[in-house]
């Protein structure tokens, strides 16, 4: 038996959910299972197994079951799929929830991967979706269609980081028949209440904070009870499943991540308010900072000491791209690479503007990501300072013109 959860403290909880609790007797983790057949010592018991999760190694074992326990437990969720990235979280949600002739209320600031399926896939199977502004709120009504079975949201949105009012989202998109579907890999499932804030279904990519240590791929799906038999059939059907190798590694990281996002906030508040003060820099992008755009609805729906250390960056309009490359090439402790939530701290160009419908003309300027990782915070800032010299000793090449 896994243990009542309900009274303990974040931190607690994480240490302890999943476990089986004082009684148990042996390894403090559990095993890392390797299989695909599970045998059986008899027919009868064969047939009594039939329709459970132990019958074949696709359906899960003690390894992914004690990772699903611990997450289901940190974000009050009735039930947790484990699958093998952020994106296929995503697209099995979106498959189980919508069918030919339905309507998508996507939020315009989603992961791009997610906005290609939207228009990919979804549209081949005649899954129509429109893209909203992350700022409308309970104007969401108005773009309300009767077959508008889902409205998702992302908050903060990716690369420009806008905060979504999930609550009155939430109560249009309720009243008119639709659930709400979040992205809340930036949140963690620790940094908000997601399901309290009227979400029906928390998606994570756990490559990033869950596992924490950039050496898995994974995504997971969060839900009622209301909505788990849905999910977990399109689940089945799609044939996913995960290693239970990749699952120990992502419960190793779920144990220390409220300890690692305590040091990322740390440092990435004092990176943000590094990287305002500076002149080249006409924003940051970072709600968990006073001042910031969203900053109030943040602090309202958020829990404060689990914010993370992810941001971006908007330089002035004469700032130019070639400065901008000159930047993050000069840096050495930020690597240059796609992802975030590990240990290290990442740098990249963005531009927002190439994968945007409905507000593509307010991010012109050239801009940057940055993920604060667990270096010393000093060091950081060191390597920065040497990222804006080079910024400042790079002018724009004069364009050649062809004879």
């Amino acid at each position: 038996m896994h243990q009542n959860t309900q009274e303990w403290q974040m931190d607690t909880l994480l240490t302890h959910a999943g476990r089986k609790g004082k009684a148990h007797s042996g390894p403090v983790n559990p095993p890392v299972i390797r299989a695909s057949t599970m045998l059986f010592p008899n027919v009868a018991a064969l047939r009594q197994a039939t329709g459970t999760r132990g019958i074949y190694g696709r359906h899960g074992n003690e390894t992914t079951q004690a990772l699903e326990h611990a997450l289901c437990a940190a974000e009050g969720a009735a039930s947790c799929l484990l699958t093998p990235s952020g994106l296929s979280a995503i697209t099995t949600t979106l498959l189980a929830l919508l069918k030919p002739g339905d309507h998508l209320l996507m939020v315009d600031t989603t992961y791009d991967p997610t906005r290609l399926f939207c228009d990919g896939m979804l549209k081949q199977i005649g899954i129509s979706t429109t893209y909203y502004d992350p700022l409308i709120g309970a104007d969401i009504g108005t773009l309300m269609q009767a077959n508008t079975k889902v409205v998702f949201v992302e908050s903060p949105g990716s690369l420009t980081f806008e905060v979504q009012d999930i609550p009155a989202i939430a109560k249009v998109a309720h009243a008119q028949g639709a659930l709400l579907v979040s992205d809340s890999t930036w949140a963690t499932p620790i940094g908000w209440s997601s399901f309290a804030l009227g979400i029906d279904v928390s998606i994570h990519a756990a490559t990033k904070y869950i596992v924490g240590h950039s050496d898995a791929l994974m995504g997971i799906i969060l839900t009622t009870t209301a909505l788990t038999d849905t999910l977990r059939c399109t689940y089945k059907q799609l044939g996913l499943s995960i290693s239970g190798d990749d699952a120990a590694l992502a419960l190793r990281g779920l144990r220390s991540m409220s300890a690692r996002l305590a040091m990322h906030r740390s440092s990435a508040h004092t990176v943000a308010a590094w990287l305002q003060a500076q002149p080249e820099v006409a924003e940051v992008l970072y709600p968990p900072m006073p001042g910031a755009a969203g900053h109030a609805i943040w602090k309202r729906d958020f829990r404060p000491e689990y914010a993370c250390g992810l941001m971006g960056a908007v330089f002035r309009r004469d700032i130019t791209e070639q400065q901008v490359a000159a930047l993050i090439d000069r840096t050495q402790l930020f690597g240059i690479g796609f992802s975030w939530g590990g240990y290290e701290s990442l740098i990249i160009p963005t531009a927002p503007a190439t994968c945007r419908t409905v507000n593509a003309n307010k991010w012109q300027a050239p801009m940057m990501r940055l993920h604060v990782g667990l270096e010393s915070v000093q060091d950081l800032l060191a390597d920065l300072e040497a990222g804006f010299a080079a910024l400042r000793e790079t002018q724009s090449q004069p364009i050649k013109v062809a004879a």
